[in-house]
C-alpha cells in the first residue's frame, strides 16, 4: 500500500541524514536534507505510479527541491550551526529528523494519491507552481545580493518582491505547494489531500518560518517600521 510504502521510505531516508548528521556534528543539515527529501519521494512515487501528472509533479519539484537544497547548503556552508536548531542536540532523531520527516510525509499527500485523469483545473496547478517557485527563488536571490554587500549591514532590505511582502520566499514555497496539490487533484477522489498544502502553510505562517523570523527581528527600530509599512506574508502595496 502507497501510504505505508512511502512513509517507510521517509523513515529510511531521515534515518540516513541523521546518522550523517552524528558525523558532521550539526543538526541543521536537516534543513539541506528537506528538499532532496522531496525529490526522492516524487521520483518514488513515479515509479509506482508511472503517469503523465506523475512526471510532471517529479520534474517541477525537483527543480524546486534541488535548488532549495543547494540554496541552504552553499548559505550554511563554512558557518556556525543554524540557531534554531541549538536546543536540539538531545534526542534530535525525534525531534528534528523523524519529525520533519513526518511533516515531508504529509505536505507530500499533494502528490502521493495522484491519478491519471486530467481535468482543467490540473493545468491550472502549474501555473500557480511557476508562480510560487519564481517568487521564492527570486526573493531569495534578491536576499542574497542585499545580504552580500557590506553597505548594507545592519539594513533590512525594502525593495523588490521584499517591498510588498515581508517573507516572499515563503510566500512563494506555500504557493508553489498549492500548485502541486491542484495539478494532482481530482475532485472526487483525493479532494482531502489538501491536508498537504494546508500543512506547508500552517507550519511557515504559524510554527517555523515566519513567526521566527519576526521574532528575532523585533526588537531593531527598522524592522518595526518595516512591519508597519509591509504586508507579513501575502504580497501587497505597502502603507505609505
Amino acid at each position: 500500500m502507497i501510504i505505508w510504502s512511502t512513509l517507510t521510505l521517509v523513515w529510511a531516508y531521515m534515518t540516513a541524514w541523521y546518522l550523517f548528521s552524528l558525523y558532521k556534528k550539526r543538526n541543521d543539515i536537516a534543513d539541506t536534507a528537506w528538499g532532496v527529501g522531496f525529490v526522492v519521494l516524487s521520483l518514488f512515487c513515479f515509479v509506482l505510479n508511472p503517469t503523465i501528472k506523475q512526471l510532471v509533479t517529479f520534474a517541477l519539484i525537483f527543480v524546486w527541491g534541488s535548488r532549495l537544497s543547494w540554496h541552504i547548503y552553499k548559505r550554511n556552508l563554512n558557518k556556525p550551526e543554524d540557531y534554531r536548531y541549538q536546543k536540539f542536540k538531545k534526542n534530535s532523531y525525534l525531534t528534528v529528523f523523524m519529525t520533519q520527516g513526518f511533516l515531508l510525509w504529509l505536505i507530500s499527500f499533494s502528490y502521493i494519491f495522484s491519478d491519471f485523469n486530467f481535468f482543467w483545473f490540473n493545468y491550472l496547478g502549474i501555473l500557480v507552481w511557476v508562480a510560487g517557485f519564481s517568487f521564492e527563488a527570486i526573493a531569495d536571490f534578491q536576499l542574497k545580493k542585499f545580504l552580500q554587500n557590506p553597505k548594507n549591514k545592519g539594513e533590512i532590505l525594502q525593495s523588490g518582491l521584499w517591498a510588498y511582502s515581508r517573507h516572499p520566499n515563503y510566500f512563494g514555497e506555500s504557493l508553489l505547494w498549492w500548485g502541486i496539490w491542484l495539478l494532482n487533484l481530482n475532485l472526487t477522489q483525493n479532494w482531502w489531500t489538501v491536508l498537504g498544502p494546508l500543512t506547508i502553510t500552517y507550519l511557515i505562517t504559524k510554527v517555523s518560518g515566519v513567526p521566527l523570523l519576526e521574532n528575532k527581528m523585533s526588537q531593531d527600530p527598522k524592522f518595526k517600521n518595516y512591519q508597519r509599512r509591509v504586508s507579513v506574508f501575502i504580497p501587497w502595496f505597502p502603507k505609505k
